[in-house]
């Protein structure tokens, strides 16, 4: 019984992680895709705690620890006060609808699924299934960088693609603290260059839509 518990809560969890980066792409204001991502951090950080009781890995606590401070409040609350302080337009553009975007999505779960079964068809249940979402999430990740043209939602879509590398890495048993404390570390340096990065694209075209620097030629008159 408390096998098949262990089973469906990690399974729960990880879906939530995934559901969480679909909500990530349906958004089309900027203040509710940063609160989608908080969420899909704290339950990262849920999925974390729970691979730590189940694999009996204290250590998982700390990566589940560290999800939460870093990337489900200190990172959603400095891109709030990002938006907030450059004055940033709070609509999301997209290179695709929403419906095709989502579409794209549930494709790319599938592409997932199909690709990392048979690949691990030698592990247990459980981690075949969670490095499948994790795929999942990081190709979500992936897909939202690419569809999105705002600078904030690249920043949210590289975070999230990091979350799903986080999750399958927690659901490997055996991870060493190193990448607990790796992991706290490159959140701190992105979350420093991005906000340089911000500040200079603002600076420099006075607006954070990508499509401007690419359409962009010589200095401004």
């Amino acid at each position: 019984m408390l096998t098949h518990l262990s089973y469906d809560l990690a399974h729960l969890i990880g879906a939530t992680v995934l559901m969480a980066g679909f909500g990530l792409l349906y958004q089309r204001r900027l203040f509710a895709v940063l609160n989608t991502f908080a969420f899909q951090a704290v339950a990262l950080a849920a999925a974390a705690a729970w691979q730590a009781h189940i694999q009996n890995a204290p250590h998982l606590y700390v990566t589940a620890g560290i999800a939460l401070l870093f990337k489900a409040i200190l990172v959603p609350f400095a891109l709030h006060w990002l938006v907030e302080r450059l004055g940033i337009h709070r609509t999301v553009e997209t290179a695709l609808s929403i419906g095709w975007t989502m579409i794209v999505g549930v494709a790319l779960v599938a592409l997932s699924i199909m690709l990392v079964l048979p690949v691990t068809a030698s592990a247990a249940a459980l981690t075949r299934e969670s490095l499948a979402l994790a795929m999942s999430v990081v190709l979500l990740g992936l897909l939202m960088m690419i569809t999105r043209s705002n600078a904030v939602t690249q920043v949210v879509g590289f975070m999230a693609l990091e979350n799903g590398l986080i999750l399958a890495a927690v659901s490997a048993k055996g991870m060493p603290l190193v990448v607990e404390i790796s992991v706290a570390f490159s959140v701190l340096v992105a979350m420093t260059l991005f906000g340089i990065f911000f500040f200079r694209i603002r600076e420099r075209f006075d607006t954070l839509d990508l499509h401007y620097l690419e359409t962009y030629r010589g200095d401004r008159q």
